[in-house]
């Protein structure tokens, strides 16, 4: 445990040191400040709309989610291939620590960033909270929050993966960036005109059935075990790969 906090810690460290974090994290919030203003022109033009504004913002257009697509592989893109392609990747592997508490702290490391990253909306919870006349659902939101984390376990788990199969940083983001997004227009399949049966699966798969039921306060356990398996999976698969680097 003292071994995966240490690099975890290392690895936030080594996070806000660099310049991608503060890139990220304006950008970030430039991105999705707008978002939420368009959305509170609209809304308040439409007093009578049957969403509210926070649902419609966590989930409820793709202005959402294409920019998960984007930050997710630039967050995980450096966690392991940054150590293959700098060399240091021999040093870790030859440290006293298993491959276990390494993968585990870099995910960590990804998983705390991320969230990090959704603090700053909790500002425009106050603020629809402060300046409607509607009571905030609250029990939503926590259910919103608990799908960001979710998805971020999702997220992380394959960025963590692609960025310990992959020899560079570059590679990692674009492997990252295509199954993400493969996974995503197959959700979006769910929406075209096929079957009941398919249409349940496709949306299964994606990213925005999902988190229009957590934004409207619907905890679904199918989504909670889905995103929770694909973590588990992805963390296993990197264990795995660095322990093929090891010859172990």
């Amino acid at each position: 445990m003292n071994a995966i906090y240490t690099i975890a810690k290392r690895e936030i460290f080594s996070f806000f040191v660099s310049p991608i974090a503060y890139v990220v994290l304006t950008v970030w919030l430039l991105f999705f400040g707008v978002v939420f203003y368009v959305l509170a022109l609209v809304f308040a033009q439409q007093p009578g709309a049957q969403t509210n504004l926070l649902t419609a913002f966590f989930g409820g257009t793709t202005l959402f989610y294409l920019p998960l697509l984007v930050f997710a592989p630039v967050i995980t893109m450096r966690l392991l291939a940054e150590e293959r392609s700098s060399g240091t990747i021999e040093a870790l592997l030859t440290a006293p620590v298993s491959e276990v508490s390494v993968v585990l702290g870099k995910y960590l490391a990804a998983l705390t960033f991320w969230m990090v990253l959704w603090l700053p909306t909790l500002s425009y919870v106050w603020l629809v909270a402060r300046t409607t006349e509607n009571a905030v659902d609250w029990g939503a939101i926590g259910a919103t929050y608990l799908g960001l984390f979710l998805v971020g376990t999702f997220y992380m788990g394959v960025g963590l993966f692609m960025s310990a199969a992959a020899r560079n940083q570059i590679v990692a983001a674009m492997l990252t960036f295509l199954v993400l997004g493969g996974l995503f227009v197959l959700g979006l399949v769910g929406y075209a005109n096929v079957g009941d049966e398919w249409r349940s699966i496709f949306e299964y798969l994606g990213l925005w059935t999902q988190m229009s039921a957590f934004a409207k306060g619907i905890v679904d356990t199918r989504y909670v075990v889905y995103d929770l398996s694909i973590a588990v999976l992805s963390v296993t698969l990197s264990v795995r790969v660095l322990q093929a680097d090891r010859g172990v």
